[in-house]
């Protein structure tokens, strides 16, 4: 191993990373631009869910209870609908989400102590949002339950409604939230968008640098000198592994400066991690492009071997132990699940190597698999 060699090549790719401006844009910009655009427009948080109100009753007891949506901050209230119809062509047109249908008599049969019946429509296009809009709507259904039965109670036997409320709910329950207090969705889509860039990033900027050599016939040049496989990997792969290490410090500053995301951990441990990943995306990359010819393959080829597991094997969107059995398996056959243990452990959690040492020898290993077979694939001898 001639590390001049390695050198001499690492600064001719380097020159020509520069010299192409769209390469340039590609490997510097690009990168934090995903983190920008991802982390303000992908959101998990259901709130300020557009709402209007059927009211057939316009009762005290009816204004109270829709105050109790108008108030939350789950819900946005745009207006009262005269009747079911409007409020159909409401939520036809996309302007609300949920529309609440009071009936008439509602605050004289709570008066009298009779069950009432409310009707609440739900837009259905997005289901797990429907969902969860359902257990908003279902809990302050509830909790104005309660209340109502406890005034009544109160009336009838003199108690505060406070000690009749004690009564009512002899089991108190209170949740606590580990690691993310305010359960904000960018705490954690934040750390996993990291995880998703630097699967997308170093594989394709390797692949197309080194398919870019077969598709010019400068790789001939390569074919003919002294300067071995080994040698002509390394330095062609040690700018990208560079590149990402920059944007490794990019994105960490992204995600605790504009998404002010907390940094629990041992950011040395992260740091060391997090190149270990690179490593391993960076060796997707060289496998790819011993395999294909043209740099629109190696764009096409990239682009599926590492998209599908970022989002989908991952743990960004759906937890692992959510998935069927067989997307199980695929997942912990792909990096990008081993990395958001990483990546997550470190920001939120705030452990280190004692708790995240199996990921890291996972990826490693990975990297080792994935460099040694390019090693071996890649010939100085041209196909034919």
């Amino acid at each position: 191993m001639n590390f001049k060699r390695v050198a001499a090549i690492a600064y001719k790719e380097w020159r020509e990373i520069v010299r192409d401006r769209l390469f340039f844009s590609l490997a510097f910009v690009v990168p934090a631009l995903l983190m920008v655009l991802f982390g303000y427009g992908l959101s998990l948080d259901v709130e300020n869910i557009p709402f209007a109100v059927v009211d057939h009753d316009k009762s005290a007891q009816s204004r109270e209870y829709a105050y109790r949506f108008i108030g939350s901050r789950y819900f946005r209230f745009e207006g009262y609908a005269s009747n079911e119809t409007q409020a159909a062509r409401l939520i036809e047109d996309g302007r609300v989400r949920v529309v609440l249908v009071l009936p008439p008599r509602f605050g004289r049969d709570l008066a009298a102590g009779q069950p009432v019946t409310m009707q609440t429509l739900v837009d259905g296009t997005f289901p797990s949002r429907a969902m969860t809009t359902k257990g908003y709507v279902t809990a302050i259904n509830a909790a104005f339950s309660l209340g109502s039965i406890a005034q009544a109670v109160s009336q009838v036997t003199g108690l505060g409604r406070d000690a009749v409320l004690a009564q009512l709910t002899p089991v108190r329950l209170e949740t606590r939230y580990l690691y993310n207090q305010s359960v904000a969705s960018i705490w954690s889509l934040a750390p996993k968008l990291i995880m998703v860039i630097l699967m997308l990033s170093p594989p394709f900027l390797t692949a197309l640098g080194v398919v870019r050599e077969k598709e010019n016939g400068s790789i001939f040049n390569i074919y003919a000198s002294s300067v071995s496989r080994g040698e002509f990997l390394l330095g062609k792969l040690a700018p990208y592994v560079a590149i990402s290490t920059a944007n490794i410090l990019v994105l960490w500053t992204l995600a605790t400066m504009l998404y002010r995301v907390p940094f629990k951990g041992d950011f040395g441990f992260f740091l060391g991690a997090t190149l270990v990943y690179v490593l391993c995306t960076t060796g997707i990359g060289l496998l790819v492009s011993v395999l294909v010819r043209t740099q629109v393959a190696a764009m096409i080829v990239t682009m599926i071997v590492t998209m599908i597991p970022a989002v989908l094997y991952s743990g960004l969107i759906i937890p692992i132990v959510s998935l069927g059995s067989g997307a199980r398996a695929m997942a912990h056959l792909m990096p990008a699940m081993y990395y958001t243990d990483i990546v997550v452990g470190c920001f939120l959690k705030g452990v280190g190597w004692a708790a995240l040492w199996r990921p890291v020898a996972i990826l490693a290993a990975y990297a080792t698999v994935l460099y040694t077979a390019g090693y071996l694939l890649f010939s100085k001898r041209p196909r034919t």
